[in-house]
């Protein structure tokens, strides 16, 4: 006799798993809120909802790491933020630039933005690919001890392959870096990257001694945070999702986007309370943990939902 698999076994038996199973099971199954598969669109954020983000994101390590270059090459660099940070390794800076972000500062992200701009100038699409796959061979997260590759959480990876089972189509739509997350982001999530939605550097096409390329520009294209997301989900997709996660104030756009009236959806928030096996952190996230309790949206305890956090870790080519 085959033993029958638990659905969501990483998930504890709580009101939060119940309320994933049952909101799949009614929008799947003949009944009043049978959603056809076609309109079976969810959307995820990336950072802090499918991986670490602390105590900086990753894809803030890769960059500065790049800054840490160029100011050691240029010495006048070094008294200019963001380079200062980076040469410094002051984390402290560069984590408060994002959480000023979500508290409505952009000052010291507008420098962060201007310094990426300038540091992949001129990089072709496939130069910056192979960065990002050498990055994710050796880095490691600098306080959890394991690689960047085994810092995806767990109980999310096992959901996404869930909703895909009963005929979800499942998105990235994040704040980082597309074209950061896309050489990754099928090894860690089996999500292909033409489903992976994010900011952008602006692009050319460049021909050149026989060869074609796509080269960045010294400027940004969009940066996909806050009401620009459901921009870009609507302009990628041409769907409104019917399930959205995410974690922080950044991501109330794309989860208020997600529900029309009379039409099942639902919105779940990851709350980072779990200091024993992640971190427990709710900075950048006070409007979205309010906007959840007053919406009845559906909070995610880190601590209490998830059986595990990190899967065990992989050693594998990323590529």
């Amino acid at each position: 006799m085959t033993k029958m698999t638990r659905p969501l076994d990483l998930w504890n038996d709580s009101a939060t798993r119940t309320s994933i199973l049952e909101f799949v099971a009614a929008v799947s199954q003949p009944g009043t809120d049978y959603v056809p598969p076609e309109q079976r669109v969810a959307v995820f954020d990336n950072d802090g909802t499918l991986w670490c983000e602390k105590p900086l994101p990753i894809q803030l390590d890769f960059t500065i790491r790049r800054f840490a270059e160029l100011a050691e090459a240029q010495p006048e660099l070094r008294t200019r933020q963001p380079y200062q940070a980076a040469y410094d390794n002051d984390l402290h800076w560069l984590g408060a630039a994002m959480v000023k972000h979500y508290h409505g500062d952009d000052g010291d992200l507008q420098l962060l933005m201007q310094a990426v701009t300038s540091a992949f100038y001129d990089r072709t699409v496939d130069e910056y690919d192979a960065d990002v796959r050498e990055f994710f061979a050796a880095a490691t997260h600098p306080t959890l001890n394991r690689s960047y590759l085994d810092c995806g959480y767990a109980p999310m990876v096992q959901l996404l392959r869930y909703l895909e089972a009963n005929g979800f189509t499942c998105y990235i739509a994040s704040g980082g870096d597309r074209d950061f997350m896309r050489p990754i982001a099928e090894r860690l999530y089996n999500v292909p990257p033409e489903r992976v939605i994010g900011s952008a550097l602006g692009l050319t096409y460049r021909e050149e001694n026989g060869s074609s390329d796509l080269v960045y520009k010294a400027a940004m294209d969009f940066f996909d945070d806050g009401p620009e997301k459901p921009v870009r989900i609507w302009s990628r997709i041409g769907r409104r999702p019917i399930l959205a996660v995410g974690n922080s104030n950044g991501d109330l756009p794309m989860l208020a986007f997600s529900h029309v009236e009379g039409r099942p959806s639902l919105r779940l928030l990851i709350n980072h309370d779990d200091a024993d096996r992640e971190f427990s952190d709710v900075t950048g996230a006070e409007e979205a943990l309010a906007a959840a309790s007053a919406h009845g949206w559906t909070t995610v305890s880190m601590k209490n939902d998830w059986a595990a956090v990190f899967s065990e870790p992989q050693v594998s080519d990323p590529a």
